[in-house]
């Protein structure tokens, strides 16, 4: 959980400020999942802070949702132009992609429990101060906001077309 909440701090997920009065703050869940090695022995254990968005609405909270998906023909015919090229072909994974996509909606959440601020750790529930009045105001995108997935796709095309990669007429992604 501290790995997962340095990460949102260093991106600048969030800052801490007073919810305004008429706004409502969304809550949140952890998500656990233990990733295994090959022979089934724990590789680790990871952490993902979720918010709960379910109660957002569109027009009021959020306007757009799509975000397209490459076609499988697209890269079908993509792989097989590089093998009969003989090109070298690339994967490439963006780590927590999702969390970098930049928000213009105001979207407040309720502080995670035990969260002590910029780079503290966690303290206990038992410990933490329970500060009722301080809220996140998401500033980028997070796991489980409806929106989440568009504002990556917004952030993606532009960095790839400034590295000089070309826009396909026929798949947009």
């Amino acid at each position: 959980m501290d790995a997962e909440l340095r990460a949102l701090e260093d991106n600048g997920t969030w800052e801490i400020t007073a919810l305004p009065p008429g706004k409502r703050a969304i809550g949140y869940k952890w998500i656990y999942r233990t990733k295994l090695k090959s022979d089934g022995s724990v590789d680790k254990c990871n952490a993902r802070l979720v918010a709960l968005a379910c109660r957002k609405k569109f027009g009021v909270d959020y306007w757009e949702t799509f975000a397209p998906a490459t076609k499988m023909t697209t890269m079908s015919t993509l792989l097989a132009v590089a093998s009969m090229q003989q090109w070298h072909v690339f994967q490439m994974d963006v780590s927590n992609a999702f969390l970098h996509g930049d928000l213009e909606e105001e979207v407040y959440m309720t502080t995670p429990q035990g969260y002590a601020g910029l780079g503290k750790a966690v303290q206990p529930a038992a410990i933490a101060p329970s500060d009722t009045k301080h809220v996140c105001k998401l500033v980028k995108s997070l796991y489980g906001l409806k929106q989440a997935p568009r504002k990556w796709f917004e952030k993606l095309p532009n960095a790839l077309l400034h590295f000089a990669f070309t826009q396909s007429k026929a798949d947009c992604t």
